[in-house]
């Protein structure tokens, strides 16, 4: 019979007791039974039920319309030893998108009978007829002919090739319309010409994502179940493509019934309209300022050419990795570009899920962007490009890879082609600028910033970026500064109701929370914390975070070693022996409070193989190495953050390492 031949073009009615009798790649009608936090369980009959895992999903769990109850239709995958049941998704959804249905009674005489629209399978609802199959059912799904019927001897590619001619005479008259005309088109017949940015490969369709002039849309194209339609139609390919607009769980999606690459002229053509409109839309016009600020003014410009950057990469469907240091600042300066950025990929995208795709948020435990990260950066991205054909990423470092002892991972980027942006309102070394597309850094433009946080610059960014997130910015650069906010930035956050309390409060909470998970985005916590809370979460993360730190400063406090270098005072903490070296807080953080409320002319935290420089006044941390190297010349002695004021040494040459340390920052103190 056909149908046993065609079964992917048919939903099964499963009437059977065990999920031994279940056949794999079937699909069958089911029942939501309920979620979990990694995917759906799908009751296929009395006591048979199947888990359709998240990772088979072609959008996000959260983004699924379904409640329990509802029916559903989904693929057997496979049925495991102990009984288990593997599902895949199903693109169909109904039973008329299906070109049958069928029982399957294994225990009974009606295993294989059709059911009818009249409801011969005992649910009003599950009508679908077999029909004759119409040009577009061909076209999405093959021919349904008997093998053996000599009038059906046609190979499958002269049958997928007489479809798609018959599909393109359908559409031959379309005009072109614009993506961010097809909420007004559903149900419609459309042609959109642009260019494909990305392309996925579901247990069902292959999904292409295509952009024009206006926006992007997916455009879901089937052949036959998991297997790539269209495959010469990659990323970056401009291409014509028509097909009915449909709205699926409240995303619009083009369901492809032609598709082809243009070329020379024609593809020429949609390039320009493409180039125009991106150039056009990109470049903001000038810097969306918070206050007036010299450092900021040196370097406009700068920030203009970041900012068009990343509304770039948002309009050519780039993904955005921010990468910034798992600080109060840190965190500030990233939450800032990311509440700028998303809403740019909400309007762009149709997909509900597409700011998961296209913006990512990944904190670093230091200032420094080694090869370490960066190899972690460049397998992630080479992974998502093989594996679901996305572009490369923009990779904005945030606070971080600003200084030569980032050059490596940075070049590590740019070999396979990801552009990169540098962010930092501290120090930053010229060389840098040759490693990246852009930075941003107020002391490179020849700008006193040394009332200038990263957060506050990042925060003018993203102010850049989208000036209608401006307001929710303007209490970030008070929440970002350690010691005394500029005036002008306390005044700014109490206009927008941040009194100095509050503000204390959400710079202690963030910082309690960049420590507990540092590799983690926490995007939903610190949204609630930044821009959602009314006082409450924000106060209750700050009084643990007060409580640890005075504990950690005590102990501390007790066990201070005190040097006298020629007329400076010298506090040196072994922070192996008398910090709690796995719990909050983390030794930079530690240091930093103890240089605040201490008299000393410099602190030192010593490990196992590196130590911390904390001064009074600012030191040379490069030089300090430098000098204290060619005292102990064996100890292995390195700068390796500048902007952590961190120096690497032999651990077994610690004490002459460390001696030599002290003596060299307290020369170039005196």
């Amino acid at each position: 019979m056909d149908w046993i031949t065609h079964e992917e073009d048919v939903w099964f009615d499963f009437r059977g007791s065990s999920p031994n009798q279940l056949v794999s790649g079937r699909y069958y009608k089911g029942t939501v039974d309920g979620f979990a936090d990694f995917g759906v369980f799908v009751d296929l009959s009395p006591g048979v039920t199947g888990l359709l895992h998240r990772s088979e999903l072609d959008r996000r769990l959260e983004s699924l319309d379904w409640d329990p109850g509802d029916t559903v239709f989904v693929q057997v995958k496979n049925v495991r030893d102990n009984g288990n049941v593997d599902l895949a998704w199903s693109i169909r959804q109904t039973g008329d998108e299906f070109r049958g249905a069928r029982i399957h009674d294994p225990d009974g005489d009606a295993d294989g009978e059709a059911i009818e629209a009249d409801g011969d399978d005992g649910d009003d609802d599950s009508g679908p007829v077999r029909q004759t199959p119409t040009p577009r059912d061909e076209a999405l799904n093959g021919d349904d002919t008997e093998h053996g019927d000599a009038e059906a001897s046609t190979t499958d590619a002269e049958a997928s090739t007489t479809d798609a001619d018959a599909a393109a005479a359908d559409t031959a008259d379309l005009d072109r319309v614009d993506v961010d005309s097809l909420d007004d088109r559903v149900g419609e017949t459309v042609r959109l010409e642009g260019e494909i940015v990305g392309v996925r490969q579901t247990s069902g369709p292959t999904v292409f994502e295509l952009r024009d002039a206006s926006g992007a849309v997916d455009c879901a194209a089937f052949v036959e179940a998991g297997v790539r339609a269209y495959p010469d139609v990659e990323v970056g390919s401009i291409v014509r493509l028509d097909g009915e607009v449909e709205r699926r769980y409240d995303e619009l999606q083009v369901e492809t019934e032609a598709l082809s690459i243009l070329s020379d002229d024609e593809a020429a053509t949609v390039e320009r309209r493409l180039a125009d409109a991106l150039t056009a839309e990109a470049r903001p016009e000038s810097v969306t300022t918070l206050v007036e600020s010299d450092a900021v003014d040196a370097v406009a410009d700068d920030l203009i050419d970041a900012a068009e950057t990343i509304r770039r990469a948002v309009l050519e469907s780039r993904p955005v990795v921010v990468r910034h240091a798992a600080t109060a600042d840190g965190y500030v300066a990233g939450a800032a570009i990311e509440r700028a950025v998303l809403p740019l990929i909400r309007a762009e995208h149709a997909a509900a899920d597409a700011e998961y795709h296209y913006f990512t948020r990944r904190p670093l435990e230091e200032s420094v962007y080694d090869m370490d990260d960066a190899t972690n950066d460049v397998t992630r991205m080479l992974q998502d490009r093989d594996r679901h054909d996305e572009k490369l990423p923009l990779v904005l470092l945030v606070g971080t890879g600003s200084t030569v002892e980032s050059s490596d991972g940075l070049g590590l980027l740019g070999i396979y082609g990801a552009r990169r942006v540098v962010v930092d309102a501290e120090v930053a070394d010229a060389a840098v600028a040759d490693d990246c597309e852009a930075i941003v850094n107020p002391g490179l433009a020849g700008a006193d910033a040394a009332d200038l946080s990263t957060g506050t610059l990042a925060a003018t960014l993203a102010a850049t970026v989208d000036s209608d997130v401006r307001d929710d910015l303007v209490h970030l650069p008070a929440v970002s500064y350690w010691g005394d906010a500029p005036e002008t930035y306390v005044d700014l956050a109490a206009e927008a109701g941040y009194d100095a309390d509050r503000t204390r409060e959400l710079r202690e909470a963030i910082a309690l929370e960049a420590y507990y998970q540092s590799y983690e985005d926490k995007r939903e916590l610190i949204t609630d914390l930044l821009f959602e809370d009314a006082g409450g979460l924000a106060g209750h993360v700050s009084e643990q975070f007060r409580q640890k730190l005075d504990a950690e400063v005590d102990t501390a406090t007790a066990n201070i070693e005190t040097r006298e270098e020629g007329d400076l005072t010298v506090e040196v903490l072994d922070t192996d022996a008398y910090t709690h070296r796995f719990d909050f807080p983390p030794t930079a953080l530690l240091l930093d409070e103890l240089g605040r409320r201490r008299d000393a002319d410099l602190i030192v935290g010593v490990g196992t193989d590196e130590c911390y420089l904390r001064a009074a006044a600012a030191v040379d941390v490069r030089g300090v190495a430098s000098d204290a190297a060619d005292r102990v010349e064996d100890a292995g002695i390195t700068a390796a953050s500048v902007r952590d004021g961190r120096i690497e040494f032999l651990s077994g040459r610690r004490d002459a390492a460390v001696d030599a340390v002290v003596a060299a920052a307290a020369d170039r103190l005196a």
